[in-house]
Order: C-alpha cells, then structure tokens, then sequence
C-alpha cells in the first residue's frame, strides 16, 4: 500500500481547503443563486447558514479527518465505527456525482476564456451558450477540463494540490479584487450595490421556505460540506495545527471571496439593465457574456473574468476528484497516477448525459444540492454529535487553547441546532425536488 503523504506546510492545507471551497459555487453560482432569490434577502439567510451551520459542520469533518487520517469510507471503521462506513460513502458518492457535472461547466469555462479572446459570443451571447453547451463540442470540453483535474491529483497532495492551490487561490482574490475596484467606478453600478447589499425583510420573509434550502444549499456547496473534501483534506494534516484557527480562516476567506464576486457582478448587470438572476444555470454565461459584449475593453475583461472562474472551477475540482481517489490509493498498491486517471474516465462518463442537455445537468445539480449534501452532513453530524462525542471534543482542542466548556458547547450545538437546521433544509429540498420532478403542483411551505 502506498505511503500516504501530508500537507508540506499549514498555509498549503488552508490555502487547498479554501481552494476547495471557492469554486464555481462561489464565483458562478453564488451571485446567480442571489439574484434568483431576492438578492440581500438570500445573503442574510446565507451568512447565517455559513456560520451557524456551514462553521460548525466544518469542524465536525475535521475532527473526523485528522483523527482518523484516513478517507471519507475508511475513517468511520477506523474509528472504531465500521457500521458508520455508510456516512462517508454518501460523502463519496456525492464527490463523484459532482464533479460530473461539475467537470461541464468546466468546460463551459474554458470555452469562454476563448471566445473572450476572439470576440465569439459579442454578437448574441444567448446564442453563443446555446451553441456551446450541449453536444459534442461540450463533451469534449468536459474532457479537457476533467484531464486537467486528473493532472493536478495524478501528483499528488504536495506536489500536485498543495502547490497548485498555493498559486490559484492568491490569483482568484487579487483578479477577482481588480475587477471588483472597476466595478465601482461603472455608471448605474450603485443600483447594484443596493440590490444586493440592501435586504428587503418582507421578501424574506414571504420567500423563507424557497430561500433556505437555495441559502444553506450554497454554504455546503462553497464551503466543500457533505462531499467528503474537508474529511480527506484534513487527514493530511498535522496533529498540533489548530482546528478552529484553520476553519474559521477558511471560512472567512471563502466568504469574501463570494461577496468580492457579488460586488464584481451586481455592478456590472445594473449599469446595463440587465435583470439579476435570469438564465438560470447558464447565467454567469449568457448575462455576464452579454455585458462584456456591450464595455470598453469587453475581451480583456472578459479574459479575466473567465479565468478567475476558471481558476476557481480547477481548485474545488480537484478536491472533488481526490475524495474518491484517496480511497483507493488508501487500499490499493495501485499508482496514485493510474488511480486518477482511471477515476477520471469514470467520472467523465457519468458527465456526459449532462453535457449533452442542460436540462439533464440541471437535474444533476438539484439532486447535489437538494438531496446528497444535506444528507451526508447530516449523517455525520449525527455521527460526531451522538456515537464519537467524547472523542470528537478531544481532537478538536488538540493544538489549541480551546477550553473544555468552548469545545462542549460546539458539541451541543452540532447535537441539536446545527442538525435541526439541517434536517429542515433537507426536507425542503426534497419539496423542491418534488416540485420540480411534477409530483407537487407546488411548494407546501
């Protein structure tokens, strides 16, 4: 069996858990998700279920990874729990299931990298998405895009993610900071600002039931939750690195990464007049394309835009391909190498009926979103909260000042509140798969 490596240095395991969690969810679906949902009426309910729910659930995968210094499936049984294997199957599962649709809109990416260079999508940028969504062309790119993720894992942790993340994560907050500082200077982009800055308490209110699952469905998907991520990435880590410190960095820098992409995208559409939160998945493509189009300076600025998204796409896509690759690498003597590129044709496979329908993607996404992450986190706050308590409040207050009463009180909260929280989003969910799937004419809540 291969030897299992670690984390070179502290600032490479934060840096690949950040890159982990600011993906497209962040940079593509994050500003859209708002837009959909009534704008600053959605950022209040996701802020909550970042720090309320998506912090505590962080710590709660953490605590399983470094103790167990195993991958999501093995981690549970060598903790003493083998019936407890399911939890981080499902983890697993959702990982592989992601990255399949994941890996599309990776090649959407790339695709819009190019035609910012050349222009393509300047004369009808509708047009263009539809071109170049579905079919073929969209196959291959889900290819090149899932070889490049391959690439990255087929190194390795240190050589491979450590040190690509270390050069991807700084470029996407300083590109992304660029455009956010040219953002403010366009015409009308204060109309953007109080759209999405500005919360409408009655909208809130009356959109709660949709707004939740939309809220707490996007902190699990930025923040790497229920997908088995921060399980793996956490057992590389060293014993006497503070779990706390670590999490709420990575919290905290995940979160700024998605409100800096917010100020870059509600400026730019209300200069223009275009309607926040139309296009659905392909958003980000034909809206932001579109406005591209209409700027000084279009190409360039689209070049940027889409190589931050890009960026972003290839840092959480690893981390997605290394759940299940490091499965296999702990219980085989198989190469790490031939392991990824293996998983990767999987993976690939699986992809493709949604690159050949975005209605299909769609429904890929739902199912992640509404059903597979919320389960997964659940199960295993279950899991730390009630069977591995003890245990758990130990390996969170080693490498720490944490006292006793501080590390209790995240296992109460984590006991009740936090799996209360996400018991109604998974419900809700499950409404809106319903919904969507025709068997309810319309939500019941």
């Amino acid at each position: 069996m291969s030897q299992r490596e670690t984390w070179a240095t502290r600032v490479g395991f934060i840096l690949a858990a950040v890159g982990s969690a600011v993906g497209l969810g962040n940079v593509w679906q994050f500003p859209f998700q708002t837009g959909a949902n009534g704008g600053a009426a959605f950022i209040v309910v996701y802020l909550a279920a970042v720090f309320l729910i998506g912090f505590p659930a962080m710590l709660a995968e953490f605590v399983v990874g470094r103790r167990a210094e195993r991958n999501p499936i093995d981690a549970f049984a060598r903790l003493g729990h083998r019936n407890w294997r399911i939890v981080g199957l499902i983890g697993t599962v959702s990982a592989f299931w992601i990255l399949s649709f994941y890996s599309v809109v990776g090649g959407w990416v790339v695709r819009y990298v190019l035609g910012s260079a050349t222009g393509a999508y300047f004369s009808g940028s509708e047009a263009y998405f539809g071109a170049i969504a579905a079919g073929p062309e969209a196959v291959g790119f889900h290819a090149l895009f899932m070889a490049l993720t391959v690439g990255v894992v087929a190194f390795g942790v240190t050589d491979g993610i450590e040190r690509s993340t270390k050069l991807m994560v700084p470029s996407i907050v300083l590109l992304l900071g660029g455009l956010a500082a040219w953002a403010g200077t366009l015409d009308g982009g204060a109309a953007g600002y109080a759209y999405y800055l500005s919360p409408d308490v009655d909208a809130l209110i009356a959109n709660f039931g949709t707004i939740l699952p939309a809220a707490v469905g996007q902190a699990f998907f930025t923040l790497s939750l229920g997908m088995g991520a921060m399980i793996t990435y956490a057992s590389y880590l060293g014993r006497d690195d503070s779990l706390p410190a670590d999490g709420a960095t990575i919290v905290l820098l995940n979160t700024f990464v998605g409100l800096l992409a917010g100020l870059v995208v509600f400026p730019i559409l209300f200069s223009l007049g275009i309607e926040p939160g139309s296009g659905g998945l392909g958003a980000a493509f034909i809206t932001l394309a579109g406005a591209f189009a209409q700027l000084p300076a279009g190409r360039l600025l689209g070049v940027v835009f889409f190589v931050v998204l890009l960026l972003a796409a290839l840092s959480s896509a690893i981390s997605l391909l290394e759940v299940v690759t490091s499965y296999l690498v702990d219980n085989t003597d198989r190469s790490r190498s031939t392991l990824a590129v293996s998983l990767g044709v999987a993976i690939f496979l699986l992809g493709v009926p949604s690159a050949l329908g975005v209605p299909i993607l769609s429904w890929y996404n739902a199912v992640a979103y509404n059903l597979l992450l919320p389960l997964s986190v659940l199960c295993l706050l279950l899991f730390v909260g009630w069977v591995d308590t003890d245990d758990a409040v130990a390996e969170l207050r080693r490498g720490t000042g944490l006292s006793e009463s501080g590390a209790v009180a995240w296992l109460l909260f984590v006991r009740t509140l936090v799996p209360l929280g996400v018991l109604a989003t998974l419900l809700l969910g499950l409404q809106s798969l319903a919904v969507k799937a025709g068997l309810l004419a319309a939500p019941l809540v």
